[in-house]
C-alpha cells in the first residue's frame, strides 16, 4: 500500500488547544514539519483538491499553536492567506493576514526576507479582493524589505514586481505598472523555469496596454504579448506538474478574452489532464 497519503493530518484529530501545561512549567516548543507540510500541500494542489488542502493546513495550524511554534504558525498562516485568496474566502484570508502581521512583530522578523514574503502574499490577497490602496501600501513594504537585502532572490523580486504592477494598473497608474512589469521580466529571465511567470507578466501587460490605450489602439501590441506568453507556456523544459496546471488554468481565460480560443482550449485541456493524472 502506498502510505504517502496516510499522514496524521489525514485521519487524526488535532490535540486539544485548551490542554495547557502545569502552572509554572515553560512549555517546550514543538516544531511542525514545515517541509513535509509544503510537500503535502503540493500533492493536494497537484490534484486540484482545495478541500483536502484546507483540511491539511488547518490541522497543522492547530499543531503549531499547541506546540508554541510561532515560526511554523507564520508559515502556515501565509499558506492559508494564499489558499483563501484562491478560493475567494475574503474573511479567511484577512483573518490570517492580520495574525501573520502580528507574528512578524512578535518574532522580530519585520524588514527581513520572511517579512517580504509575507507582505507579498498579503498584498496579493488584498488586490484579489479589490483593496488596491491597501495592496500597494503592503507591496511597498515588501519592496523595501527585499531591496535592502544584499543579494535579493530574483524569483521573489520578479513575483513582487509583477503583482505590484498589477495593483498599479488597477489604480490607473499605467506607466508605473508597465515599468514594474519590465522589472519583473528582467528578474524572471534569470530564474530557472521562470517561463511561466514571464508568460503571466506578458498577459498582464497586454491588459494594461488595452486599459490605457483602448482595445483598438492596443490590439497589435496585445496580440504580440499574447504570442510571447503562449510560446513560453509551451516551453518543453518547464515541468508539467501541478503548478503548470494551475498556471494554464489561470491563463486560459485571458487567451479566450482576446479571441485565442484554440489556445485557451488547449491550456484548459492540459490542466485537466495533469489534475486527473495526479
Amino acid at each position: 500500500m502506498n502510505d504517502s497519503y496516510l499522514k496524521p493530518e489525514d485521519y487524526a484529530e488535532p490535540r486539544c488547544l485548551l490542554c495547557e501545561e502545569a502552572y509554572g512549567v515553560t512549555p517546550e516548543v514543538k516544531s511542525v514539519p514545515q517541509g513535509r507540510i509544503i510537500d503535502k500541500m503540493n500533492e493536494y494542489m497537484g490534484k486540484n483538491d482545495y478541500t483536502g488542502a484546507e483540511r491539511h493546513l488547518l490541522y497543522w495550524l492547530n499543531e503549531a499553536i499547541l506546540g508554541k511554534d510561532t515560526r511554523g504558525e507564520l508559515m502556515i498562516r501565509n499558506e492559508l492567506v494564499g489558499h483563501f485568496r484562491k478560493t475567494g474566502n475574503r474573511k479567511g484570508a484577512y483573518e490570517n493576514a492580520s495574525k501573520a502581521f502580528k507574528l512578524l512583530k512578535e518574532l522580530g522578523f519585520e524588514g527581513d526576507r520572511s517579512a517580504g514574503v509575507t507582505y507579498i502574499n498579503i498584498a496579493t490577497a488584498y488586490n484579489a479582493f479589490g483593496d488596491n490602496e491597501k495592496s500597494l501600501e503592503t507591496f511597498l513594504k515588501a519592496q523595501a524589505a527585499f531591496e535592502a537585502m544584499s543579494e535579493p532572490e530574483n524569483d521573489l523580486l520578479g513575483g513582487l514586481y509583477n503583482n505590484m504592477a498589477l495593483t498599479l494598473s488597477f489604480l490607473g497608474r499605467y506607466s508605473e505598472a508597465l515599468s514594474y512589469y519590465e522589472k519583473a521580466l528582467s528578474c524572471m529571465e534569470k530564474v530557472k523555469n521562470g517561463e511561466l511567470e514571464r508568460a503571466i507578466t506578458y498577459l498582464n501587460m497586454a491588459d494594461t496596454f488595452v486599459a490605457s490605450m483602448g482595445s483598438e489602439a492596443a490590439e497589435g501590441k496585445a496580440f504580440e504579448l499574447l504570442d510571447k506568453a503562449y510560446d513560453l507556456l509551451n516551453t518543453e523544459s518547464v515541468p508539467k506538474d501541478g503548478y503548470y496546471a494551475f498556471v494554464c488554468e489561470k491563463c486560459a481565460p485571458s487567451f479566450s478574452y482576446y479571441g485565442y480560443f484554440a489556445a485557451a482550449e488547449e491550456l484548459t485541456r492540459k490542466a485537466k489532464e495533469i489534475y486527473e493524472r495526479n
